[in-house]
């Protein structure tokens, strides 16, 4: 899901990817909806052969997430065309959904590997460093693609102002200005 996340924030800005950034997206947050409701249902699976033993904040985050991910599903159905009026309110929400979405789910694994803990000792410690390293490669990359990001946006910024006064003195429909 974060991998997601940083295909849409940063490759759409390349205007040469612009279908494909959308695709890789779609792809996947699809794979991390469809492995999300997996564990849920897992997680329903087990909660329900573990009489007795309850893991209230870890089911909580599970059941919060899975309503979220299905509205983020609903959001793609309902999405409106780039030049709607309501298209800026429904990039706030879909953003909004997505972060709260990803910050959740990050949570939650670290509560599902203290579950695990608590019942099978630390056997799955490797796994949780390995989580881990990737959660902060991911953000690291995520830094790095952020600072790149505003460079190529102020740099394209910088050359639309130029060219909105025209090349070498030239009003863009040339000829030069009267001096007064």
């Amino acid at each position: 899901m974060p991998l997601g996340a940083v295909i849409a924030r940063y490759l759409k800005v390349f205007k040469s990817a612009d279908p494909a950034w959308f695709y890789l997206h779609v792809t996947c947050q699809t794979a991390a909806y469809i492995v999300g409701v997996a564990g849920w249902g897992t997680g329903l699976k087990l909660g329900s052969d573990s009489a007795g033993i309850e893991y209230s904040t870890h089911r909580a985050l599970g059941i919060t997430l899975f309503c979220l991910g299905t509205l983020q599903v609903f959001a793609l159905l309902l999405r409106p065309n780039k030049d709607h009026k309501i298209r800026f309110y429904w990039n706030l929400y879909h953003w909004g959904i997505g972060c709260a979405t990803i910050i959740i789910s990050i949570v939650n694994i670290f509560k599902g590997f203290d579950a695990m803990e608590k019942s099978v000792g630390d056997r799955y410690d490797d796994w949780k460093n390995a989580y881990i390293g990737i959660i902060a490669a991911l953000g690291g990359i995520a830094v790095l693609l952020e600072v790149y990001t505003w460079i190529i946006v102020l740099k394209r910024r910088k050359s639309e102002n130029k060219m909105a006064h025209g090349a070498n003195g030239v009003n863009g429909y040339g000829f030069r200005p009267q001096q007064v």
